[in-house]
């Protein structure tokens, strides 16, 4: 497992105790002040590097973050080691506004947006990544969407489904797990809790089906946390889903 103890630049700690044990490889950085697309550049770069090299060396990466923009690292990093995945992302929300949309600013409110190839301007350009075709990218569950969200998805190629009904697109896959897509009734402490949703035995057999295809490549699990409970939960979601790696 890789470790990014990270909330978008902001550097977290805590995070092997609260989520995993024991700790893993874990990836820092000196970030530069300024521009924040440059700082996340500057770790996502590290990320990237180390996530190739761990493919180069036949595993499947498991990278856990504080927030899901380290995907955009995650696939340049498979893609640097030749690998050109299609993505799986579970969530409960969109993750596709973009800079233009977005009316709270929140970088985390966009990666699958940047993902497909938005804007590769602010971050894709910088780290080599290419964009994933939209039609090779599925947003499981999303309950939460706003109004420019939920007039992408109509438009877009990118499919959405509910975690029962989820096609599995082509080619090698890497799985990107919100934990905030459990019911927070299961996994208390998320800090965008979203009510409803699946139960998380429901979310680990529909990561156990895609693993079972044999084409998963790498996981992302991010969790944006509060530090005030819920670590118990946390840890044991994170174990059953990477179990089959």
């Amino acid at each position: 497992m890789i470790f990014v103890p990270y909330h978008l630049d902001e550097r977290l700690y805590g995070l092997e105790a609260d989520l995993l044990a024991p700790p893993g490889d874990e990836v820092t950085a000196d970030l530069p002040e300024g521009d924040i697309w440059a700082r996340l550049a500057v770790l996502y770069d590290r990320v990237a590097d180390r996530v190739a090299a761990r493919v180069a060396a036949g595993d499947r990466p498991v990278v856990v973050s504080g927030d899901c923009t380290v995907s955009l690292g995650t696939v340049a990093g498979l893609q640097r080691a030749g690998v050109n995945p299609s993505v799986v992302w579970f969530d409960a929300h969109g993750d596709v506004q973009s800079p233009e949309t977005t009316t709270s600013g929140y970088i985390g409110g966009m990666p699958l947006r940047l993902l497909v190839g938005h804007r590769p301007d602010l971050i894709a350009d910088r780290l080599g990544l290419r964009p994933v075709p939209e039609e090779r990218a599925v947003l499981v569950d999303a309950r939460d969407l706003d109004p420019a969200e939920v007039e992408y998805l109509a438009g877009a190629r990118l499919m959405r489904y509910d975690i029962e009904a989820l096609e599995i697109p082509e080619g090698p896959l890497l799985v990107h797990v919100d934990l905030d897509v459990v019911d927070p009734r299961e996994v208390p402490g998320v800090l965008f809790p979203v009510n409803g949703g699946p139960t998380g035995p429901a979310v680990v057999a529909a990561v156990d089906r895609l693993i079972a295809t044999g084409r998963v490549v790498a996981m992302d699990v991010a969790c944006t946390w509060r530090p005030d409970g819920g670590n118990a939960q946390r840890r044991g979601l994170i174990t059953a889903l990477t179990k089959g790696l």
